[in-house]
């Protein structure tokens, strides 16, 4: 009867700390992300056995649903601003918010810039700027190039920079201003020179404490989500 008495103490033991040991971290992230983080929520969950359930979209629309009481755990912002209101405004745990990637802007499909002086242009891509750091980028870029008066009547905004790249992937537009990271590995793609547009500093807040919610923080900064990330074309 000892026997199994502490034979029933085991099992209920093991009932009890099975939800404390394996989680899920609702990770809110921007679009540009979205890809990377897959991979790098299957290593996260293989090291960890914590789950990353991801809620993907523009910068500015994530942070309004996070002002709203979505239940996030992690915000991923394509910027530094949204993050740092987060904190500012009690939405988000203070002094938790870093840097995780320097995003980089693409012209896609291009081999350099020409095509958007080419007669034939007829609708060109960008993500839109009022809530999506890629679509100020892109905006940016365009006002450098002295290109964004003639232009402007001939911009498609993406809901997102997702949604920028599904109008390009299907031939809805001729060009457009991607992620870096939605075209790495194409070949036609014009990577555009870093003093074009402001820096896409990118920052993670910690939305909720929670014991999985500090390990995937914590994972993102390790040595295997940083390989990801840079596979993907982000700087550190």
């Amino acid at each position: 009867m000892r026997h199994m008495k502490y034979i029933f103490i085991f099992l209920i033991s093991l009932l009890v700390s099975a939800p404390v040991y394996a989680q899920a971290v609702h990770v809110a992230v921007a679009a540009n992300f979205s890809v990377p983080l897959k991979e790098i929520a299957q290593a996260f969950q293989v090291k960890t056995g914590h789950e990353a359930l991801v809620s993907v979209g523009s910068t500015g629309k994530l942070y309004t649903q996070i002002a709203n009481g979505a239940p996030f755990d992690v915000f991923l912002a394509a910027d530094q601003k949204r993050p740092r209101l987060a904190e500012e405004k009690g939405l988000a745990v203070m002094g938790s918010r870093f840097t995780y990637a320097m995003g980089k802007l693409a012209l896609y499909p291009a081999s350099s810039p020409d095509v958007l002086t080419q007669g034939d242009l007829v609708r060109l891509a960008v993500a839109n700027p009022k809530t999506a750091p890629y679509g100020q980028a892109a905006v940016e870029t365009l006002q450098s190039l002295k290109l964004y008066v003639p232009l402007k009547d001939k911009l498609v905004y993406g809901e997102n920079i997702a949604q920028t790249y599904q109008f390009v992937a299907t031939q809805n537009v001729d060009v457009g201003f991607v992620a870096l990271s939605q075209v790495v590995d194409k070949p036609d793609k014009w990577i555009v020179p870093a003093h074009y547009y402001q820096p896409i500093a990118q920052d993670c807040v910690l939305v909720k404490d929670s014991p999985a919610a500090r390990a995937f923080v914590d994972f993102l900064k390790g040595e295997t989500a940083r390989a990801i990330i840079t596979r993907y074309g982000y700087g550190g």
